[in-house]
């Protein structure tokens, strides 16, 4: 076992050196030998943050393939012998993983106690954790998952969580996946506040209409906006008060729509959950003056949002989306046992 390992995980940054992981372009995942402040976990699943998974099938598409899920499996595998991790490298961004703990490292600062064996959830980003794979059994496109085999690095300063044992392990992966949003959701949202959710059918989007109805309560409203009809029914059942069907990149659309639902008051917080580019000002144009926009997309540029917000004079707060939160995990974990609707809705599209 290596010794004198950095807790953020420098020591297996390649290139450039002097950097932290995540911004790193290559890191060393070679899995013979860990340092005494690592973990190392037998992988079983990776669940790819929407953003990145829309990205790269659109990009393989346009690259002319047709058997996708073999085109998104020889992509994987090439990204991370290239680079050592599964760092999208045009949105920069990743995922997260579950896997068995293999080994701990005699200095590894453990957050709750773990044993080999154990069946955990990573809690930090793919683009950040070293990860080999040696083979892909499946790829989930309608679940942005993919099985594989294969083994993760997680560093001491990395966070992770003991899968639940009465739940299965591919709901909760697709649960912890997006935990920072509801978490969050929680903090921002206030009773009596008219809340708008930009992709409120997503897997986030329906953790985070539960929430803002929740903390809104009966003096609040909850808006929904989806790109379908279909999509109506869902948004209803797991909390929204109204819908909006238009395009997450229709700035005026969106603008006059919640104009129309607020009487011209606007959203005291929009929280934007959508996988795809340019809806920043879309966000920023749906908030009253002087609220509060949250981007928890991974889509979400900041030289888009800043810019765009001082083109249109908007005085608005804008927070760009941690996916770490304090007890995210337990909060979303919690979120879907008390609330049979959201539970059904989870299983029916992330179980197997």
């Amino acid at each position: 076992m290596k010794t004198n390992g950095c807790r953020y995980g420098t020591h297996r940054v390649i290139e450039p050196a002097g950097v932290l992981p995540q911004p790193a372009r290559v890191l060393n995942n070679d899995m013979s030998e860990i340092w005494d402040n690592e973990l190392l976990i037998d992988v079983i699943r990776l669940n790819v943050d929407s953003a990145s998974f829309h990205q790269i099938k659109n990009k393989l598409k346009a690259q002319g393939h047709s058997d996708m899920e073999k085109a998104f499996a020889e992509h994987a595998i090439d990204l991370t012998n290239r680079t050592g991790k599964h760092k999208n490298e045009d949105t920069g961004s990743g995922g997260m993983l579950i896997g068995k703990v293999a080994a701990i490292g005699d200095k590894f600062e453990q957050k709750e106690p773990l044993k080999v064996g154990d069946k955990i959830a990573s809690l930090v980003s793919l683009s950040l954790t070293p990860l080999k794979i040696k083979q892909i059994k499946q790829v989930l496109l309608d679940k942005d998952q993919v099985e594989i085999e294969g083994q993760a690095i997680l560093f001491s300063s990395g966070i992770y969580a003991k899968l639940p044992d009465d739940m299965d392990e591919n709901l909760a992966l697709s649960v912890l996946d997006v935990a920072g949003a509801p978490a969050q959701a929680e903090r921002l949202v206030k009773p009596g506040d008219t809340v708008v959710i930009i992709g409120a059918n997503g897997k986030s989007g329906i953790l985070c209409n539960t929430v803002a109805r929740e903390r809104a309560g009966v003096s609040g409203k909850v808006i929904g906006i989806v790109r379908n009809e279909n999509y109506i029914e869902t948004c209803l059942k797991t909390g929204c008060h109204e819908v909006i069907i238009a395009s997450a990149t229709d700035a005026i659309t969106i603008e006059k729509e919640v104009s129309r639902l607020t009487n011209g008051k606007m959203a005291d917080v929009v929280i934007n959950v959508v996988n795809i580019e340019d809806t920043e000002l879309p966000s920023i144009m749906a908030c009253k003056d002087r609220g509060l926009v949250y981007f928890f997309s991974m889509a979400t540029s900041f030289t888009k949002a800043a810019l765009g917000a001082e083109g249109i004079g908007a005085d608005v707060d804008m927070i760009l989306g941690n996916g770490y939160a304090h007890h995210h995990a337990e909060i979303s974990l919690d979120l879907l046992r008390r609330n049979p609707t959201l539970m059904k809705l989870f299983k029916e599209r992330y179980t197997d």
